[in-house]
């Protein structure tokens, strides 16, 4: 059986949005803004071995765009993100939870067109490893609401937005969760891993 996790970058505050500030939201861009080269240099080796240990991705419709963009051979070229990180992306099994996506812009990519939370299930029977979920926060609540989360991974950046997008904004109950680990990367950001204690 696979095991679900979200991983996120995440203000002190909690909130999830625009990190690149590509959106146009007026708080955006604090991934780059508040971070020094050692904490990229930290992030960047944490997420590419996380890439590394997961067998497939898990991405709401918006993220599988975002990610298709990104992960492009010009970007790599260009040294935009890094190579490890994204020819493992690029490779990797990809499922994307869309009602209304077509043609995926880039491969290995399947999706799951139906009940999110029956097709997610199936998921996780047939997959025997990590199954990994970047951004897709109204995915993520949804698995979170249907106890089908299993770990939550957030790297917290060093600034207080004050306003904007929260990973929990909408949950509908107490979700008990575990500390699993917790450490400081680079001169300024802290990696937090916690299980979520299922009822």
């Amino acid at each position: 059986m696979g095991k679900i996790i979200l991983t996120s970058n995440v203000t002190l505050d909690g909130v999830v949005q625009d990190p690149d500030g590509a959106e146009g939201f007026a708080q955006g861009g604090w991934f780059h803004q508040f971070v020094g080269a050692k904490d990229l240099e930290d992030w960047t080796v944490r997420e590419t071995q996380e890439a590394l240990d997961a067998e497939v991705l898990l991405l709401g419709g918006r993220t599988n765009a975002w990610f298709a963009d990104r992960m492009t051979e010009q970007n790599l070229a260009e040294g935009r993100v890094s190579p490890e990180w994204a020819n493992r992306v690029r490779s990797m099994p990809k499922y994307v939870v869309s009602s209304t996506l077509d043609a995926p812009r880039w491969s290995n990519v399947s999706v799951l067109g139906g009940d999110a939370v029956k097709e997610v299930s199936e998921l996780k029977q047939k997959v025997d490893g990590e199954i990994l979920i970047y951004a897709s926060y109204q995915l993520a609540r949804t698995l979170i609401e249907h106890n089908l989360l299993d770990e939550l991974r957030l790297v917290v950046f060093p600034v207080v937005v004050g306003s904007g997008l929260r990973l929990f904004d909408e949950i509908c109950d107490k979700k008990p969760l575990h500390l699993v680990d917790t450490r400081k990367m680079g001169e300024g950001l802290v990696f937090y891993s916690y299980e979520v204690v299922q009822a």
